[in-house]
């Protein structure tokens, strides 16, 4: 059943690029500044891949920065010494099925000549890297005993104090598969929030003054019986003013689903059900009139890259790419320096990097 319509005159207009067609088992995509120079480049990983990679800013030169690791699932960086380039936190040794995921979480560190890596943890299916408030945050996927189909185990949320590396628990409250993370300030108090998606719905962790958090549900997520319930991805964004959640639902799923706030209710509004294998979701303002766009990558079925644009209350699809990018990561920035969001994705089974500038 068709929730859209098709863009008219509205259409936003890319340029697409290849940058890379060998990262097997492409999975996530990062805008960072690997070189000081002030533009952002591509740090790259696949789970089919031995190296982690980045690509230089505007040659789109390839670098390798860590050999030898084995299913790399996810990276982040942070200025851990304030050098101006980034550190890196890296979860690797990753397997879908708990009895089978090492779950290695490693720190990788440039000494200006090479980069030295050091494992810090090991926490079954280490799956999401970010940060908050200094911290490092590593969502796994599942718990330790969690078994497919149903996945019922609690499922934790941990934290890292740069230097000294030690575990620190943000929650052991969630269940199921726990796909998403989201870092925001949902209280607007200057604290980074930490949010989740999962069979359980969406969730914020609120960071307190005290170092310790506080756990919320924002929505459950899809209605459907466990363990096709929940939220998969999210992403926060605003139409003018007002606060939007964008989610890809249930856990790898094929709707695109807005929550927004009504007398104090998060409801839900599902905008596409046509996707297969939905992996990515962001939120940017692409076109400058102050209300965000969604962009929601897929990886199988007609696999490709999707925007969608609020109009007087009706959501219209744009089709970025079908058929050439099986969309498991995308990144937004301006990588062309015009002030303008650019797009890449990197695709899973097609192992291809994609970069899209705006005209």
């Amino acid at each position: 059943m068709a929730l859209f319509a098709l863009f008219a005159a509205v259409a936003l207009h890319f340029t697409p690029q290849t940058i890379a067609t060998d990262l097997a088992g492409g999975y996530q995509v990062l805008a960072v500044d690997m070189n000081k120079d002030g533009r952002p480049d591509l740090l790259a990983l696949g789970s089919g891949m031995s190296e982690l990679v980045w690509y230089e800013n505007p040659t789109w030169k390839r670098h390798v920065v860590i050999s030898g690791v084995k299913r790399m699932i996810n990276v982040w960086p942070m200025d851990v010494d304030h050098d101006g380039a980034p550190e890196l936190l890296l979860a690797h040794l990753f397997e879908n099925e708990a009895a089978r995921s090492v779950g290695a979480v490693s720190f990788l560190q440039y000494d200006g000549t090479t980069w030295k890596i050091r494992e810090i943890d090991r926490l079954t299916t280490s799956h999401r890297i970010r940060s908050a408030n200094g911290l490092f945050i590593n969502s796994p996927l599942t718990g330790a005993s969690a078994v497919a189909p149903e996945y019922r185990d609690k499922t934790p949320l941990v934290a890292y104090q740069p230097n000294a590396f030690e575990r620190r628990q943000i929650s052991a409250d969630d269940e199921g598969v726990v796909h998403g993370l989201y870092i925001f300030d949902w209280n607007n108090d200057g604290f980074d929030d930490v949010l989740t998606a999962s069979f359980r719905g969406i969730w914020v962790n609120l960071a307190q003054r005290d170092g310790n958090w506080t756990r919320q549900q924002i929505t459950p997520g899809d209605p459907a019986p466990w363990p096709k319930s929940g939220s998969s991805d999210i992403a926060v964004g605003f139409l003018g003013k007002d606060r939007l959640l964008a989610a890809i639902e249930p856990w790898h799923g094929h709707q695109v689903a807005i929550y927004r706030q009504k007398n104090k209710v998060w409801q839900r509004q599902v905008i596409d059900d046509t996707l297969t294998d939905g992996h990515t979701i962001l939120a940017a303002d692409f076109d400058g009139d102050g209300r965000d766009e969604l962009l929601a990558g897929f990886r199988q079925g007609k696999r490709g890259v999707y925007l969608y644009h609020e109009e007087e209350g009706k959501w219209r699809r744009q089709i970025l790419s079908e058929g050439q990018i099986a969309a498991a990561g995308c990144v937004i920035a301006d990588f062309n320096a015009d002030r303008k969001p650019d797009i890449a994705c990197i695709g899973s089974t097609t192992a291809n990097l994609l970069l899209w500038t705006q005209d």
